[in-house]
């Protein structure tokens, strides 16, 4: 894609947890897939306390990337404030409220049974 810099998926990775965590997203947690899935290197999980911080917290992470790195992400979900996905490619972000994170349980579906989620 033109303009896109080309970057790691860690050096992705460690762009979105601090685009996360300066936003104030709670319980981020990452997973590995690398040799899991096809769908991206790693995947974050985290929770914002409102629909407008979900969405908030989602948009200025797609904006960061697309400044910085020219990346263009998938987004689904936005408008309802719920659950965000955001496919930057190479990592999978879920931002959800926490009422609809502990329904879905994503991180138990991707980690191996006893395998704990690695929290920043």
């Amino acid at each position: 894609m033109a303009g896109q810099k080309d970057i790691s998926s860690e050096e992705l990775l460690a762009r979105i947890l601090k685009s996360l965590d300066d936003d104030k997203a709670e319980d981020v947690v990452q997973i590995d897939l690398r040799g899991k899935s096809e769908m991206g290197d790693y995947m974050v999980v985290c929770s914002g306390r409102s629909t407008r911080q979900v969405t908030a917290i989602s948009e200025k992470l797609v904006d960061a990337l697309k400044q910085e790195y020219g990346r263009l992400c998938k987004v689904e979900g936005k408008g309802a404030g719920d659950w965000v996905l955001i496919d930057t490619g190479d990592v999978i972000v879920h931002v959800f409220r926490p009422e609809v994170r502990e329904f879905y349980q994503l991180e138990k579906m991707w980690l191996p049974a006893g395998e704990q989620a690695q929290s920043n």
